[in-house]
C-alpha cells in the first residue's frame, strides 16, 4: 500500500468511526489527535515521494487530520449535550433520608421561659452592646472610679483602657435606656456578661443575666415583692418567698431573694443546704442618685431593679452540677433537651 492509499485509508476510518461514549471518544482524540497520533508514522512516506506529489499529498493529509478534529469536536459537543439533557428519575418509592433535629440549648430554654414570664405583667425586652463604656456601666449606677463596689466585679478592660470594657452585668442596659426614654419604664434586659474569674464547676468569665427595672411614679417596695413573687411562682411553683436585706450599689433598700424548695428529696436537701431555702435573685429600689445621673427626676419618679444569672437557674431546673457544660457544646449533652421544632 503506497502513501496516497494509506491516507485514504485513514480518511475512510475517519468516517466510520462513531465514538459513542465520552472513554470511546477519548480513545479517538489520542488516535488521530494525540502527541503521537496516527499521522506521526506518515512522515517517513512523505521523503520518499517524488517532489511532484508531495504537494497533492500534503493536501490530502492536512484534510484527513481537519477531518479528525472536526469529527471530535462535533461529537464532543453532542456528548456534552446529550449528558446535560440527562435527567436522573429520582426513585419515589425510596426511603425519606432521616433528618435528626436539632435541640435548644438549656439557657436559651431558660431565657425564653423568664422572658415570656415577665412579657406577661408588662415588660418588653431591651438590650445593647457587650463593649461597653465605663459611665454606663459603673458610674451612672453610683460607682465612680475610688468605690469600693467597683471590687465587687472584676472587670475586662479594653486594650488597657479604663474607659471601655466588656460589660459586667446588663445593668448597662438600664442606664442606657433610661438616658433615652421617659418613664414610665417596664423593661428586662438579657444578655451575655463577662468578668475576670477563674473558671471552675461553678463559676465562668462569661455568664447570662437578666435584669428587670420598672421606673414610674409611686412604685414602691411592696410592687417589686409582687412581681418576684409572681415570676418565683410561675418559674419554679413556689408557694412562698423571703426577702433577706443585702447590699448593691445601685438600690437601696437592697434584698435577696429565696424560693421555698422544700426537703423532700436528697437532692433538695443537698441544693438548699438542708434549710429548704434557694437564692434565686437580688433587687431592691432603684437608688434616686442613679435616676438622677441618667436624667429622671427621683423626686417625681420611684422604682425598682432586680437581676438573676440565666445558668444558675438552668442548673437548678436541669440539675446541671458543672456549669462548664454550658459552654462545651458537647452533642451528647445537648441533645438531652427538647427539640427546637416545638417552638
Amino acid at each position: 500500500m503506497d502513501a496516497f492509499e494509506k491516507i485514504e485509508q485513514i480518511l475512510k476510518d475517519i468516517e466510520q468511526n462513531n465514538p459513542q461514549n465520552t472513554e470511546e471518544l477519548e480513545t479517538f482524540r489520542i488516535q488521530y489527535l494525540g502527541t503521537k497520533n496516527i499521522f506521526k508514522g506518515l512522515s517517513p512516506l512523505f521523503r520518499d515521494l517524488a517532489p511532484a506529489d508531495r504537494g497533492r499529498f500534503g493536501q490530502l493529509l492536512n484534510k484527513a487530520k481537519q477531518a479528525a478534529k472536526s469529527k471530535f469536536d462535533t461529537l464532543q459537543e453532542q456528548l456534552s449535550i446529550a449528558s446535560a439533557n440527562q435527567v436522573e428519575r429520582p426513585d419515589l418509592t425510596a426511603s425519606a433520608a432521616p433528618q435528626s433535629l436539632g435541640s435548644r440549648h438549656p439557657v436559651s430554654l431558660v431565657q425564653n421561659q423568664i422572658i415570656e414570664i415577665f412579657q406577661r405583667i408588662g415588660f418588653t425586652v431591651a438590650e445593647d452592646r457587650e463593649i461597653e463604656k465605663d459611665w454606663f456601666n459603673f458610674t451612672a449606677l453610683g460607682m465612680p472610679q475610688d468605690h469600693p463596689a467597683r471590687d465587687m466585679q472584676d472587670t475586662f478592660y479594653i486594650k488597657d483602657s479604663m474607659e471601655n470594657l466588656l460589660r459586667t452585668h446588663t445593668s448597662s442596659v438600664q442606664t442606657r435606656f433610661m438616658k433615652d426614654h421617659k418613664p414610665p419604664i417596664r423593661i428586662i434586659a438579657p444578655g451575655r456578661v463577662y468578668r475576670n474569674e477563674t473558671i471552675s464547676a461553678r463559676s465562668h468569665c462569661q455568664f447570662h443575666q437578666i435584669e428587670g427595672l420598672y421606673v414610674a411614679e409611686n412604685v414602691s417596695f411592696a410592687d417589686l415583692r409582687q412581681t418576684i413573687y409572681y415570676f418565683a411562682k410561675e418559674m419554679f411553683g413556689a408557694t412562698k418567698i423571703r426577702m433577706r436585706p443585702s447590699y448593691f450599689p445601685f438600690t437601696e433598700p437592697s434584698a435577696e431573694v429565696d424560693v421555698w424548695w422544700g426537703t423532700a428529696t436528697e437532692t433538695d436537701r443537698k441544693i438548699t443546704k438542708g434549710t429548704g431555702w434557694l437564692e434565686i435573685l437580688g433587687c431592691g429600689m432603684v437608688d434616686p442618685k442613679v435616676l438622677e445621673n441618667c436624667g429622671i427626676d427621683p423626686e417625681k419618679y420611684t422604682g425598682f431593679a432586680f437581676g438573676l444569672g440565666i445558668e444558675r437557674i438552668a442548673m437548678l431546673k436541669y440539675q446541671i452540677e458543672d456549669i462548664r457544660l454550658l459552654f462545651e457544646n458537647d452533642v451528647r449533652f445537648l441533645e438531652q433537651f427538647q427539640s427546637a421544632a416545638i417552638f
